[in-house]
């Protein structure tokens, strides 16, 4: 597994703003329900997404050393129509692309995931958008892509979340996500061989074991790469038309109520 380029994420994320801002424009009530999120609304999860990122700009742009207060971040409240909160948004991706790409991937800033550099953040903040963007076309109804390599690495990250937590924040959740004899092989469908778009999860007795890469195990999901990350984040139902779910299904569903984490 190889890591984008640090300007790859900075591109993304000033990508995913501009799209999550068209959410924000296209007209939608403001009010409405994120299915995905059902406690929220979609006002709600784009300040949360916009808070989350300028949490982290305050983070990059003065080198913390350790965790800062999420209350250090000032961030607007209260109703405002959807050109304020547009305008808002696009002030806040334009502070944390430049704070990342004056960083760089290697400036030393605290995280919380044993990675204590800007270019962590860089590409958390990359996938932060990729789902609560999804979040947010769902519940606006509207078309959602994202490119391939994006998707398979917001897969990637998602797993070394789930192995970080295992290894460092054992609970009951995580321990249940172990023993051997169990694994999930992830297909998609709809991308190159260049990609390598396929993974296999295994389960041991110690942390989960996973490599990109086609073998068989006790459940697969298979569709298209977008479906498949967004099912895998638990943003889209196994049911749906464009997924196939192949083996022990329980499995796969006991994975999805538990790898909740992170």
């Amino acid at each position: 597994m190889t890591l984008l380029a640090h300007e790859r994420y900075c591109d993304e994320i000033a990508r995913q703003v501009g799209q999550l801002r068209g959410v924000v424009g296209s007209g939608v009530d403001l009010a409405v329900t994120v299915p995905t999120c059902p406690d929220w609304s979609l006002e709600r999860l784009v300040r949360h997404t916009g808070g989350a990122l300028r949490w982290v700009e305050l983070i990059v742009r003065t080198r913390a050393q350790e965790e800062v207060p999420e209350e250090q971040v000032p961030l607007r409240e209260g109703p405002e129509d959807a050109g304020a909160l547009d305008a808002w948004l696009a002030e806040t991706g334009e502070l944390l692309v430049a704070a990342l790409r004056e960083a760089g991937p290697d400036a030393a800033v605290w995280s919380w995931a044993g990675v204590p550099t800007s270019g962590f953040w860089a590409r958390r903040m990359a996938h932060e958008l990729t789902v609560h963007r999804a979040d947010a076309t769902l519940a606006a109804g509207l078309p959602y892509e994202v490119a391939p390599e994006i998707a398979a690495d917001a897969i990637d990250e998602w797993l070394q979340i789930v192995e970080f937590v295992q290894r460092t924040m054992p609970h009951d959740e995580a321990r249940e996500l172990r023993g051997p004899g169990r694994s999930i092989h992830l297909h998609a469908t709809d991308t190159s061989a260049e990609l390598n778009a396929e993974w296999l999860i295994g389960f041991t007795e110690d942390v989960i074991a996973w490599r990109r890469g086609h073998e068989k195990a006790t459940v697969a999901l298979r569709g298209p790469l977008t479906s498949v990350m967004l099912a895998f984040y638990r943003r889209l139902p196994l049911d749906s038309p464009e997924l196939e779910v192949l083996g022990e299904r329980k499995l796969l569903e006991f994975w999805l109520e538990r790898a909740s984490f992170g």
